[in-house]
């Protein structure tokens, strides 16, 4: 069963009070939740809560739900605007990607060790451009490339047009090629 149909079946138990059905929900989507959140927010601890806070609102809200659309659409527009207020709230405009906390590992068992330590300053240094970007870039980069939305789940997530997630993607595209070729990374 395709996850829209899956979610649709849960969703509709979830009206009817299933307390099992917003388990499955948030089993199917607390790590996508957390990753656009923790992207955005850059803290391990705020985003643990923020997604608590998404999923909350979610089985609060269901009812508003609108089966036309994808649910995980919705859902992210929540944890969106989740975000979105936490961060206006506390006034955090500079997010960087180091984090003692939650260090980035790469997994790869095939090159040596110094193939791995350039992959992983890579790796970081991407990172660390990406946090940098503004805000909506950053988010926009995340929704497309990790999430892997469409453009038109991207702009319902958002509440903005295609058009506009096409503008701010190849925007954020293009900082990041600029970013990446002063650093020395690029063509």
């Amino acid at each position: 069963m395709p996850a829209s149909e899956k979610d649709l079946l849960l969703v509709g138990r979830c009206k009817a009070g299933d307390p099992g059905a917003f388990n499955a929900l948030i089993d199917a989507y607390k790590r996508q939740v957390y990753s656009l959140i923790y992207r955005m927010v850059n803290n391990a601890a705020d985003a643990d809560d923020l997604a608590q806070e998404t999923f909350i609102k979610m089985f609060r809200s269901i009812g508003l739900y609108d089966s036309n659309y994808p649910f995980h659409t919705w859902l992210f527009k929540i944890a969106h605007n989740t975000a979105i207020d936490f961060l206006r709230a506390n006034k955090r405009s500079a997010i960087t990607i180091d984090d003692v906390e939650n260090p980035i590992d790469i997994v790869d068992p095939g090159p040596g060790l110094d193939e791995k330590a350039e992959k992983m300053s890579q790796k970081g240094a991407i990172e660390r451009h990406i946090a940098a970007l503004p805000p909506h870039y950053r988010e926009i980069l995340v929704l497309r490339h990790q999430q892997e939305l469409s453009y038109e789940e991207i702009a319902g997530a958002l509440d903005i047009p295609v058009g506009t997630v096409k503008v701010r993607l190849f925007r954020a595209r293009e900082m990041m090629k600029q970013r990446l070729v002063q650093a020395g990374m690029g063509p």
